[in-house]
């Protein structure tokens, strides 16, 4: 039976090992944390095409359970004018729509998938080095430990180690100029938001939030800085970011102001970088899926699904081609197209969030932002994304 090392556990390392022992592989799964982060991550969107991947695990139902249906995007100005709707989803199909949940929720639903099929998972294995050899691949962990397979899987996200052993000169991530601030509140009194997400074009900074039946409300703001590093933005507190955010919504329509004031839990900030044409997705026995090879930031609301798509993708050609490098060759010959037209849809729509500090700029974007969103509810361009289906 051949075997597999993946090096991640977020989202397509456990999806890639349960598609992988399905097609009669010995999988291993290291993950680099000590455990579960409960508010890594806060929350994110599991798109149409993601959830298609999801329902062949068998896992679909149970992530919905927990989840948000969210077949609609509201967009409104920072006066509290509506601009338009966009469809999250197949606009053709509003049913088929996409769903908002809790990172960690993702997390759990597929590690405890990997659990229950008896698939190794391994948490405080921070991969440290890859030997290569004629007929296995070794991972050296920082504990000393090692573990040897006929492949390597690379589910390390946007800052991977194997991306760099695949290819050293691959590039890095690109900087979109915005960071992404979120978390949880809960509003005495506000109505919840079924079927629908609100995104507020506000003067001084883009925010985004949905009201649960429970009353949990999820929100996020995307604060323009093209200076911030990663470094600078975990160095801030907080009550910090708090004091930022009640500022730059102030004159924001209600309730962003109300939501910024009965913030509950922990905050979560993350600048929003992505990354495309990685030159070399795979080389000898390594290979790279998700983040780790095509990293798109949250604005298309595909990153998990790409990456679940990358799993069932790179197992199908496990399963069914000759080699592993004949493998790794289709998978990246049917996997980059797509996965480089959605990073560049992402960074079309990081534009639009970028806030300009002339007020005839705001005005402008006010005005014509309707004339574009006209007929975004039925206009069908982009179903293609939500309607890509692998099959097992």
């Amino acid at each position: 039976m051949p075997k597999a090392l993946i090096i991640g556990g977020g989202v397509a390392g456990p999806a890639t090992a349960l598609f992988l022992q399905r097609a009669g592989w010995e999988v291993e799964i290291f993950e680099a944390h000590s455990a579960p982060d409960p508010f890594g991550g806060l929350f994110l969107n599991v798109a149409t095409n993601g959830l298609a991947v999801l329902d062949q695990l068998g896992l679909r139902e149970r992530l919905v359970s927990d989840g948000h249906l969210c077949p609609r995007m509201v967009m409104v100005s920072g006066r509290g004018r509506p601009l338009g709707v966009v469809p999250n989803g197949p606009a053709a199909d509003p049913a088929r729509g996409s769903v908002v949940v809790r990172r960690s929720w993702l997390h759990e639903v597929l590690h405890d998938a990997v659990v229950a099929a008896g698939i190794c998972h391994r948490f405080g294995a921070r991969l440290l080095r890859i030997e290569e050899r004629s007929d296995r691949v070794v991972a050296h962990f920082a504990d000393g430990s090692t573990a040897s397979g006929d492949v390597l899987v690379g589910a390390d996200g946007v800052g991977s180690v194997v991306r760099t052993a695949i290819d050293p000169d691959a590039p890095a991530p690109a900087s979109s100029g915005l960071i992404s601030v979120g978390g949880f509140s809960r509003v005495p009194g506000l109505e919840p938001t079924p079927g629908e997400q609100y995104m507020v074009f506000g003067a001084k900074s883009f925010f985004g939030y949905l009201v649960r039946d429970d009353g949990t409300v999820y929100w996020f703001a995307n604060v323009t800085d093209r200076n911030a590093s990663r470094d600078d933005i975990r160095a801030v507190s907080d009550d910090e970011w708090l004091r930022r955010l009640r500022t730059l919504h102030a004159d924001d329509p209600h309730p962003v102001p109300q939501i910024l004031e009965h913030v509950e839990g922990e905050i979560g900030a993350y600048p929003l970088a992505d990354l495309t044409h990685v030159p070399h997705w795979h080389r000898g026995r390594l290979v790279a899926v998700g983040d780790a090879v095509h990293a798109t930031s949250p604005s298309a609301g595909q990153g998990a699904s790409l990456a679940l798509e990358d799993a069932i993708s790179l197992a199908r050609h496990l399963r069914d081609d000759v080699d592993h490098e004949q493998a790794f060759a289709g998978y990246e010959h049917d996997r980059r197209p797509r996965a480089e037209e959605v990073v560049a849809y992402a960074r079309a729509v990081n534009r639009n969030k970028r806030v300009t500090k002339s007020k005839l700029g705001i005005a402008m974007r006010d005005a014509m932002l309707p004339l574009f969103l006209r007929s975004a509810a039925s206009d069908t361009r982009n179903d293609h994304l939500y309607n890509h289906v692998i099959r097992w």
